[in-house]
């Protein structure tokens, strides 16, 4: 039975006054662009190597096109990192380009060249309108500081909770020597410990050749992780003391707020957006004579950690915030619904500081004072008991 074939469409150049608008899929190793023209249609794509050479050739390419409207990238804070910056030094228009969803990538297919071609209609059809985030500035420096201490401090807690499993599976002596000691006697006396090694084939003497391996492998974390902090405190009070100087802020708060707001946080339309970027925007989930909203499980969960923190210490410090607690609480509002209005109020708040990073024109009070040392010391003894 003769079957119908429908010819396959081939680029066509366009004018070099018109204009065009890229798409890049964006891998480890190479890069593929599409480029269309004002009508929508495809005018090619092609792959480039993830090099300086390569971003040069790839701008180049897109520009040999027609004059240059905007460039979608896939993939701005991963693998497209190094192309972003490359654009953004060219005066080039960026967008962020999330990930086809699941219908549109059974309906059409996978490949570098269909993600590239998608990520460039979702940029001219004003489907993604996000703006990457600069990586250049103060900001990214602290991630990346951040980034080795968060890592650490993982670390340092699986280490420590490794130890108490050795601990619990020692022989009977060693085991009722070291389980009524806390944390930091535990740490110090298992890391100035001298086993014989010549006996290593002995469970109770390995158990100790392993816990004094783990005991120094804790302190050496925990000397590492004070030293990034020397290096987080004062970088994160340089780029915004406006933000430190808030009730319950601290630099560990400060600085992941940061990251996630990035270089240009202008970039945010609106607190709403900041909200919803933080996972602290209720979702309606109303239907006939209900009317309701559910919690928000989506945004960077971090940042919504980090609204947490405050809140909590709000609560415990701020008369305003334990004044409106009480009085939703009366409002029958449960403890878990009244720190989600909380976090919202917050991110607004959040939201102006971050855009004004100057110093604060009021001056912070004793008791917001107290409040953010002790939520310092809060979560350096949660980061010791870790």
């Amino acid at each position: 039975m003769p079957t119908m074939t429908h010819p396959v469409p081939t680029p066509r150049p366009a004018p070099s006054s018109a204009r065009v608008t890229g798409g890049v899929d964006t891998h480890k190793d190479t890069h593929t662009a599409a480029v269309l023209d004002a009508a929508g249609r495809l005018l090619g794509h092609r792959q480039f190597p993830t090099t300086s050479a390569g971003y040069a050739l790839l701008l180049t390419w897109l520009r040999s096109h027609g004059e240059l409207d905007k460039v979608g990238i896939e993939g701005t804070g991963a693998y497209g990192a190094g192309l972003a910056k490359h654009l953004q030094l060219a005066g080039v228009t960026l967008v962020e380009i999330d990930r086809p969803d699941r219908k549109t990538r059974r309906w059409q297919g996978k490949s570098d060249p269909v993600d590239a071609e998608a990520a460039a209609r979702a940029a001219q059809a004003g489907r993604a309108t996000g703006v990457p985030k600069d990586r250049t500035g103060r900001v990214e420096a602290l991630r990346a500081l951040r980034v080795a201490r968060r890592s650490a401090v993982t670390a340092r807690a699986d280490t420590q909770t490794q130890m108490k499993s050795l601990i619990v599976t020692a022989p009977d002596q060693l085991r009722a020597q070291l389980r009524t000691l806390g944390d930091r006697q535990l740490i110090h006396h298992c890391a100035t410990r001298r086993p014989d090694h010549t006996t290593a084939a002995d469970p109770s003497t390995a158990t100790v050749i392993a816990l004094r391996a783990l005991a120094r492998r804790h302190q050496q974390l925990s000397v590492e992780i004070d030293q990034l902090d020397q290096l987080i405190a004062p970088l994160v009070e340089a780029i915004n003391p406006t933000l430190c100087a808030l009730h319950g802020v601290g630099p560990d708060v400060a600085g992941q707020l940061l990251v996630t707001a990035g270089d240009n946080p202008q970039r945010l339309r609106s607190e709403a957006a900041f909200a919803m970027l933080c996972g602290a925007a209720p979702l309606p989930a109303s239907s006939g004579r209900t009317t309701r909203y559910r919690l928000n499980r989506g945004g960077d969960r971090q940042a919504n950690a980090a609204l947490h923190r405050i809140v909590l210490c709000r609560l415990r410090w701020d008369p305003r915030t334990r004044a409106y607690a009480a009085r939703r609480t009366t409002q029958g509002m449960s403890k878990k619904e009244i720190i989600r209005c909380l976090k919202r109020y917050l991110a607004r708040e959040i939201y102006t500081a971050l855009l004004t990073p100057g110093p604060s024109s009021i001056p912070a009070s004793p008791s917001a004072a107290q409040e953010a040392s002790t939520c310092s010391a809060r979560s350096a003894a949660q980061d010791e008991r870790r």
